[in-house]
């Protein structure tokens, strides 16, 4: 319990600090979605280039991730279908089944299983994004293609049909997110090294957008508690608290329902040990912050993910050891 809440104490005081700074007003709604603007334009496709340009797959450990992956896709894929196959679906879909896995992974599981654990966390890390983020961008570009469809603007109305999925697929491919990992993967694979005049601002970049997305997300839970303290009435109660229910599900969801699914995958894909330990405490993380960024960009969510990301990282204090205890 002690080195769970070590590791996540500074996730939530950078929530905290986010949250006053919404309250005090120095930066307004407005102001926090020009900022996650930036994070998402550039800060974290330098994080995604840097990190995909230093992953070699052939010296990957395929059997574990797998099974992981299979679990998270599969997951998603039910959320999606069962909460209407629209944009708000996709990203509380994305918010059940992505991890925090690197800021708080990679301390909390270096503290659980030491080196060893780090090497098949490393390789979940180096795939997690390119799998998981480009399949909600890809669905999130199709969804809103179909949208484009049904209600046509002006310029798409006499559009093929293929037209209209062929720029959905342009526009999933050129995006902040899978086009950096792509790229970074290409640089790694053909063995090229960035040099330092470039990895170095990368670097720098890269490294904020952990702490800038973790106070957006504080500012924009202050707009949220904001708007229901001013809607709460004994006739809207219901309404009213329709974000926070969301958001609940959707933190126990990703805290307990996504690492026991991996638990049961594991002895089903024959995975056992270090590996499955490693998997299932990895599901067992909390909501990332990068989910936030998709229902900033693609404005869906905007209620109900800011508080699911800050609840979920509040109930791991108490559901990461707890599900820690099930793989020993």
């Amino acid at each position: 319990m002690l080195f769970a809440f070590s590791s996540l104490l500074p996730v939530i005081v950078l929530i905290t600090l986010g949250f006053w700074v919404g309250v005090l007003g120095w930066v307004t709604r407005a102001g926090a979605k020009e900022i996650s603007n930036l994070a998402f334009m550039v800060l974290a496709p330098a994080l995604l280039f840097r990190t995909m340009s230093q992953v070699h797959l052939e010296a990957l450990d395929i059997q574990p991730v797998t099974m992981y992956f299979v679990g998270a896709m599969g997951l998603f894929v039910v959320l999606f279908v069962c909460l209407g196959l629209n944009r708000r679906a996709t990203v509380l879909a994305l918010a059940a089944t992505f991890s925090n896995t690197v800021m708080l992974g990679i301390p909390l599981i270096g503290l659980m299983y030491g080196p060893p654990g780090l090497v098949y966390l490393f390789t979940l890390i180096s795939l997690h994004a390119l799998l998981m983020l480009t399949l909600a961008t890809v669905v999130l570009e199709l969804v809103l293609a179909r949208e484009a469809a049904v209600y046509p603007a002006t310029d798409s109305a006499n559009r093929h049909p293929m037209v209209t999925i062929a720029l959905a697929v342009r526009n999933a491919v050129i995006h902040p997110v899978p086009l950096p990992i792509v790229l970074g993967l290409a640089v790694g694979q053909l063995g090229w090294v960035v040099p330092e005049v470039l990895d170095k601002p990368l670097l720098w970049l890269g490294s904020t957008f952990g702490p800038i997305a973790l106070l957006l997300v504080g500012i924009t839970l202050a707009s949220v508690l904001q708007d229901l303290r001013q809607t709460w009435t004994a006739q809207n109660r219901v309404q009213a608290m329709r974000p926070l229910w969301v958001a609940t599900g959707l933190a126990l969801l990703k805290n307990v329902g996504h690492p026991m699914l991996v638990l049961m995958l594991g002895w089903a894909f024959g995975v056992t040990g270090l590996a499955l330990a490693v998997m299932v405490s990895a599901a067992s993380m909390p909501i990332g912050a990068n989910v936030f960024l998709f229902s900033q960009r693609y404005a869906v969510g905007e209620d109900e993910v800011p508080a699911a990301v800050a609840l979920s990282t509040l109930l791991a204090i108490v559901t990461v050891p707890w599900v820690v205890s099930w793989v020993h």
